[in-house]
């Protein structure tokens, strides 16, 4: 369904009040049958809390996480491309960024592979060969004969179901999330059986899946993850599985689907719905005796400063080198807490587990989280435009800080296993890794003769029609005034003009062509410049180790980075970058480390006038940023001459003070 951008593009996010995300989280538990995990009763602050509600709040903030966006889209989807209409969900969850969450189609909810990953049990999970599993990455519906590893087949796969699909490769890793056609659960042998069996919703590699605020690319599936599988054996080398082939192309064709034919037969017992509902090795909700008193507000605040202390201890024991030792300033509030303080809480009991959270501290949010902090001398920070609260430095010196004295951390979900680690808030902290940075950048101006030039090209034994450097055109020409004897025996300065030369070059219509013809010899470097000038121009840019014989030349001389600087709303300076593209510069990484580096905000927009089919995007960065533009296309191989600057702010003044 999402093989293409839904249209209008995920973009406009809207927060989800806390209502309608308990509303939405209620429904998800009640559809998937989710048992909803329980403690003991207890006093705690004074007054009774029931299990209930403690076990379903966490099972809400794991589901669709506190401070959870929305946004409608629409797509097509089927042979007869109907229009789809629907609304994402879009959560963080701990030391992860942004992502889709679940999916809300005509009243239904269906979770995304990242969802998946890290509830497991959540829906049944089917299987198919790794071979057929490619197909539906692709788009394609799964087909009865394409179902593996049984039957049976998991009793809630009924018609309508929402379920999962992995290999038998990686049959604990889910890839797929469609809808049963049929009802799987009732299916006695799945051999010579024709038909859909899922229509495929949403797959890793999608859209839904490389959906990101700042273009990151989608995360990589787990290796494996505790609790989908519920066999441990290989399945791979069972009998009649090394038989199953694709047949069939013809109803394939027609139906957009993949069909197997499955000689061998495989059971598998599943386990109880929602056991182990994230992902770790055991139940995540456990007993908990009456002793487990809920956090105070005092003890949430020593918890999340000793987190962010024990991050800046960490930074400071394992990037020793340098004055910020791995971090990048300034960093962002949010990256303050998702980085800095999330990954290094310590652990704690399931009841107390949703208390760690910045609201439920004396501070309430990250801003004041901050200056009190920066009232300690253990940081500075900034307020800048739009209310946004930076960290702008750290006293890595500070007692406290190197005074620290570590603790055990809180496991790591199985699910952001292959993700690189939490406590390693790296340069990443303040920008997300940029593959533009320290490219290595060569640009070529070239030329490809016009017919007309083509005699030229004969004495030298090269073709007219292909791509060459002024230098190489130069030592053909020399070669072919060599070969003609066409240097005049007066002044070897001047090259004689003959037949080819002078109708291919001049032209009788202006009087500067008259008055050359008229003396019948030209300066060698006004001939050179000639042809040139009869040249077709093109251009490419080498990017690291491409060269000039892979690269693909396009139309028209070397472009140009535009940087414009203009006053907006009366007295305000803001700086324009378009063009990046061209040179391997992602506009939206380059925008998100300009506003930090500018502690100014900033925008990405189609720049007006583009192609839509080729869109050219422009960043906006508020204030005179043109030096700081500089420095970030320098350090992704952008070289000044190679970026044009339009001060609209000077020419205006200079008009205003006449």
């Amino acid at each position: 369904m999402f093989k293409k951008k839904p249209n209008p593009k995920i973009k406009t996010l809207s927060p989800l009040r806390s209502s309608d995300r308990r509303k939405i989280a209620d429904k998800i538990v009640a559809d998937n049958h989710l048992q909803v995990p329980q403690v003991q009763e207890g006093e705690q602050n004074g007054e009774e809390q029931t299990s209930a509600a403690v076990g379903l709040g966490a099972l809400r903030n794991s589901l669709l996480p506190d401070g959870s966006l929305s946004a409608r889209f629409s797509t097509t989807a089927g042979p007869d491309l109907k229009q789809i209409s629907g609304i994402v969900y879009v959560g963080t969850h701990p030391g992860d960024e942004p992502r889709v969450l679940w999916i809300k189609i005509e009243e239904k909810l269906i979770p995304t592979v990242y969802t998946l990953w890290r509830h497991p049990q959540l829906v049944p999970l089917l299987h198919t060969p790794d071979l057929v599993l490619q197909k539906l990455r692709g788009g394609a519906d799964l087909m009865t004969p394409g179902l593996a590893r049984g039957p049976p087949f998991p009793p809630q796969a009924t018609k309508g179901a929402i379920v999962a699909i992995a290999s038998i490769e990686k049959p604990s890793v889910p890839m797929v999330v469609g809808i049963c056609e049929i009802d799987v659960s009732s299916l006695q042998q799945v051999q010579g059986v024709k038909g859909h069996a899922v229509r495929g919703q949403h797959w890793d590699g999608d859209e839904i899946w490389a959906w990101s605020q700042v273009g990151k690319p989608g995360r990589l599936a787990p290796e494996m993850i505790d609790g989908w599988d519920p066999n441990d054996g290989d399945v791979t080398s069972e009998p009649g599985i090394e038989h199953l082939a694709i047949e069939d192309l013809e109803d394939e064709q027609d139906d957009g689907g993949v069909i197997l034919e499955n000689n061998g037969k495989e059971s598998s017992k599943s386990k109880p719905h929602n056991e182990n509902i994230d992902g770790e090795n055991a139940p995540p909700y456990e007993k908990v005796g009456v002793e487990e008193k809920e956090l105070s507000t005092k003890e949430i605040d020593e918890i999340f400063r000793n987190a962010f202390i024990y991050a800046l201890h960490h930074h400071r024991e394992t990037h020793r080198e340098g004055p910020h030792h791995g971090l990048n300033f300034p960093i962002s509030q949010s990256l303050v807490i998702s980085h800095l303080v999330l990954p290094f809480l310590p652990p704690t009991a399931p009841a107390q587990a949703s208390s760690l959270q910045i609201k439920k501290t004396s501070w309430k949010n990250a801003k004041k989280f901050i200056k009190a902090l920066d009232k300690q001398k253990i940081l500075k920070f900034k307020d800048r435009d739009g209310g946004e609260t930076i960290v702008t430095d750290i006293d890595f010196s500070h007692p406290t800080i190197v005074d620290f004295i570590p603790y055990k951390l809180r496991p790591k979900d199985t699910s952001s296993a292959d993700s690189s680690s939490s406590n390693k808030a790296t340069a990443t902290t303040s920008s997300l890794h940029d593959p533009a940075i320290g490219q290595h950048l060569q640009t070529l101006l070239l030329y490809r003769a016009k017919d007309t030039l083509a005699a030229l090209f004969t004495p030298s034994h090269q073709n007219p029609k292909s791509f060459y450097l002024s230098t190489e055109l130069r030592t053909m020409i020399t070669t072919y005034i060599d070969s003609e004897s066409l240097v005049s025996p007066q002044n070897k300065r001047f090259i004689t003009l003959n037949p080819t030369l002078s109708n291919a070059l001049f032209t009788t219509s202006t009087a500067l062509d008259r008055d050359i013809l008229a003396k019948g010899s030209i300066p060698r470097d006004a001939l050179t410049e000639r042809i040139l000038s009869q040249c077709t121009p093109f251009h490419t840019i080498l990017h690291n180790n491409e060269t000039r014989e892979t690269a693909k030349a396009k139309a028209g001389p070397v472009p140009k980075i535009q940087i414009v600087l203009e006053m907006r709303s009366g007295n305000k300076t803001v700086t324009k970058v378009s063009g990046v593209e061209a040179f391997y510069v992602n506009p939206q990484l380059l925008a998100e480390e300009l506003q930090k580096a500018c502690a100014s905000s900033t925008s990405v927009a189609q720049l007006a006038g583009s192609s839509p089919r080729n869109p050219v995007m422009e960043i906006l960065v508020q204030g005179p940023q043109k030096e700081s533009v500089f420095k970030a296309l320098e350090k992704r191989g952008v070289g000044r001459g190679w970026v044009e600057v339009v001060d609209k702010v000077k020419v205006k003044k200079a008009w205003e003070g006449r």
